[in-house]
């Protein structure tokens, strides 16, 4: 729906009402309009030669009722009594115009009901935008929500219940129709404000076909159920009905302008541009998605429900910890209220469990453990968690990242950047690294912050339900580029210098030589040849012959799966891989392999050729020459 001018429409329809109400408002009396006037001494005859509105103010009314202030610039022309002299003058004056008028109408009713001097116009109580689009603050939406609810469906406010969005729609005075929209399933949900034929996609045919619907129709395609679940169905409807009740007047307005326009439509993609660019349909879309999760679940009734929940799930697995009872009870929360596990999330974070953040996160196309951190550590749009590309890149392209990591200081596991300590990461039965529970429960402590700049895959930039970023699920199209956050990160210096000082040592302690280093390297691992050879993907033979006898030249991929098997720190790798005549140029694969060295050293060979996979790029230890 394209933008539209309620301040243009008036000033355009209205002009001459607008007029004649200050001249009404003058009468025989031009002193009422205390005009500033120079050149004429006694004012004679006197007109309104124009009129610009300047400002509008609108305030929201039941039904489809407006009130709203116009102020208006009058230009006066004025002529000088004293008939002797051939003396005029033209002035402006500011009046302030109160109207009242009802939109089912076409604004055909309008009222001046009054006319005064100035510009100063009253605060509204329920502002409307220009387009006539509720003005809502974040800080409104839960009493924005439960108004709704007080109006639609008042009794989801007493107890935990769920709400039924047919039944709301029916109090509404809405009906809901399943029917495909689409070809490409690109509209979930559509909303017919008024009688029309609308192209609608015919499966027998395979094309779409001019419909008739009734208006105060909610299309919901029944896709929307098989491609995600029935909350997104649920979600939809609620969605539709809000459009109804919040946007009808933003709807008239367009109408007014376009006397063929019947609906609105809702697309896949969920969000809200970058508020600096928002269109009145981005707003109205904004609200749609902020207030549909809020209605199906009251934040108070919610709260005690959660609590319940959380109650029972602590008693079952006998535990003290919320974030082992945390998603089992998002679960149960999304059945019972019928929404998306997702939007059963966001909401208990809006519930003050901060600690959901950390749960059903995915990352890479996989899951990621629960985790949770102290109250207010990081900001909304920060998060602990990355995915591999942009560990890489950050890694490699942050300053300040890059000197942590080639430290040793951190390890890249389960997708965080952890302190490399036993207190924070530990070995599971595979022998792979992983945070440990003390870790997972103590983000804040041991792993680096990140600030994330939104970007989406469709049309909208920011949010699906909210406007916080931190909330993705595996099916989300909504993408993450994590940046480095240098303030509030740096815990590293006293874990660091024992370390250093032990690595220094070895460094030291190795020849120049690439197999008098390698030779060095394996006896400080404490491995035999072939407890490398299993952990390296590499021969005994090749391990031996490098061991023993200078090469002519080794591969860059044999020293770095020599590195991976031995598990050396990014000190003792970058000295090998220099003994050994290679060096990394500025290509992908060997940003990764660097990142792989300094991020995941302690990963097995075949962890980090899961990586390299997920990357798009091919294993290690396959064909590598020496």
């Amino acid at each position: 729906m394209p933008n539209r001018s309620f301040k243009e429409y008036i000033a355009n329809r209205f002009y001459s009402e607008f007029s004649d109400a200050i001249t009404d408002y003058i009468g025989d009396d031009i002193d009422q309009a205390e005009l500033h006037l120079f050149r004429v001494q006694a004012v004679g005859d006197w007109e309104i030669s124009d009129i610009d509105v300047r400002y509008v103010s609108v305030s929201d009314l039941p039904g489809m009722m407006i009130q709203f202030d116009a102020v208006v610039d009058a230009e006066f022309y004025v002529r000088d009594a004293n008939h002797s002299t051939d003396v005029d003058e033209e002035t402006h004056q500011q009046f302030l115009l109160r109207c009242l008028g009802d939109l089912a109408h076409n604004l055909d009713d309008i009222q001046i009901s009054t006319v005064s001097l100035g510009h100063t116009r009253s605060k509204a109580a329920a502002p409307l935008s220009d387009s006539l689009v509720p003005i809502i603050h974040s800080e409104d939406l839960e009493r924005i929500a439960e108004d709704f609810l007080r109006k639609h469906y008042p009794e989801v406010l007493t107890k935990p219940m769920y709400l039924d969005p047919a039944e709301l729609a029916r109090r509404m005075g809405l009906s809901v129709r399943l029917q495909r929209l689409t070809e490409d399933f690109s509209v979930f949900g559509q909303l017919i404000f008024s009688d029309t034929k609308t192209a609608l996609y015919n499966a027998e045919t395979d094309c779409m076909v001019a419909t008739d619907v009734k208006g105060g129709t909610i299309l919901v395609d029944p896709q929307n159920f098989f491609m995600r679940n029935l909350g997104s169905v649920n979600n939809t409807i609620v969605h539709e009905c809000v459009h109804w009740d919040k946007h009808r007047k933003a709807f008239e307005l367009e109408r007014l302008y376009n006397a063929t326009a019947t609906q609105i439509q809702c697309r896949t993609v969920g969000g809200i541009k970058d508020s600096t660019a928002r269109s009145a349909s981005d707003w109205m879309e904004w609200q749609a998605n902020a207030l549909a999760p809020k209605i199906q679940m009251p934040l108070a009734p919610f709260k005690q429900k959660a609590a319940e929940v959380i109650r029972k799930y602590r008693s079952e697995l006998q535990t003290d910890e919320l974030i082992d009872v945390l998603e089992p009870a998002i679960d149960e929360l999304a059945n019972f209220y019928a929404v998306s596990r997702l939007a059963a999330k966001i909401r208990m974070i809006d519930a003050g469990y901060d600690e959901a953040i950390g749960v059903f996160t995915y990352i890479d196309d996989h899951y990621v453990k629960p985790y949770r951190f102290k109250k207010n550590t990081i900001r909304k749009d920060q998060t602990f968690s990355v995915g591999v590309k942009d560990a890489v890149i950050e890694s490699i392209f942050s300053f300040e990242l890059a000197q942590k990591v080639k430290s040793g200081a951190y390890l890249f596991v389960d997708s965080h950047f952890c302190l490399n300590q036993p207190k924070y990461i530990q070995r599971d039965n595979n022998g792979e690294p992983e945070l440990t529970k003390y870790a997972r429960c103590h983000m804040d402590e041991c792993c680096l912050v990140f600030d994330l700049d939104v970007k989406s895959s469709g049309s909208y930039g920011k949010q699906f339900f909210t406007e916080c970023v931190l909330y993705r699920d595996a099916a989300s199209n909504i993408i993450f580029t994590p940046h480095y956050a240098t303030a509030g990160n740096g815990k590293e210096a006293d874990i660091l210098k024992a370390y250093n000082e032990d690595i220094m040592l070895v460094l030291s302690s190795l020849p120049m030589s690439f197999s008098g280093s390698l030779d060095a390297l394996i006896k400080w691992a404490g491995m035999k040849e072939e407890e490398l050879a299993e952990a390296s993907a590499l021969s005994e033979k090749t391990i031996q012959r490098l061991r023993h006898d200078e090469p002519n030249n080794v591969s860059l991929e044999t020293v770095i799966q020599l590195c991976i098997g031995m598990k050396l720190p990014p000190q003792l790798s970058s000295r090998l891989v220099t003994a050994s005549g290679n060096s990394f140029m500025p290509t992908e694969r060997h940003l990764m392999y660097q990142f792989l060295l300094n991020a995941c050293y302690t990963h097995s060979i075949l962890q980090c050729n899961d990586i390299l996979i997920g990357q798009g790029f091919p294993p290690l230890g396959r064909a590598n020459k020496v």
